[in-house]
């Protein structure tokens, strides 16, 4: 087990300002997603499951059930649950692959896209709002700086090549 971590240094200090800012942010998210999760009825699955097929519906990205079994670390059966409540609920479709017809994808329905960004805009609008002050270069940082910590935190790739 690591020791604690002790600043020592200007440098210390801006680095553990920056990690407290972290976990605020996270924190704040948490709490925005449990209400999330509250007014679409959902648990915190669902709405995870939903939330990384809006980020790879925007990154033009297809997902299949593996995908999201991979991303949420649940099992197979676990997985055919959560899609089947999510498609029962009208969030959710199956569709054959584009490319491979033996396969299939999950894809949102617009309900679910609309539900999710009434949710979800309101709080988006006021995010950009608040990056008004900033100029250019400090949203640039800013982005490369959460885009390290996210990578550092959840690798890019599992052991057997599948994108999380």
């Amino acid at each position: 087990m690591a020791e604690r971590w002790v600043p020592r240094t200007e440098r210390d200090r801006l680095v553990m300002e920056s990690m407290l800012a972290v976990r605020a942010f996270s924190d704040a998210m948490d709490r925005m997603h449990g209400g999330m999760r509250g007014d679409m009825d959902m648990n915190a699955t669902d709405l995870a499951a939903l939330r990384m097929l809006i980020i790879r519906e925007q990154r033009g990205e297809t997902v299949g059930p593996r995908d999201i079994a991979t991303h949420l670390a649940i099992s197979t059966a676990s997985t055919t649950k959560l899609l089947d409540r999510l498609t029962e609920s009208g969030h959710l479709e199956r569709r054959p692959h584009p490319a491979d017809r033996r396969a299939r994808i999950v894809a949102l329905t617009e309900r679910a896209r609309s539900e999710f960004f009434a949710h979800f805009g309101e709080r988006m609008a006021k995010m950009r709002a608040r990056m008004e002050s900033y100029t250019d270069e400090e949203l640039a940082a800013a982005a490369r700086f959460l885009r390290d910590m996210a990578d550092t935190l959840a690798p890019e790739t599992t052991p057997d090549g599948v994108r999380t």
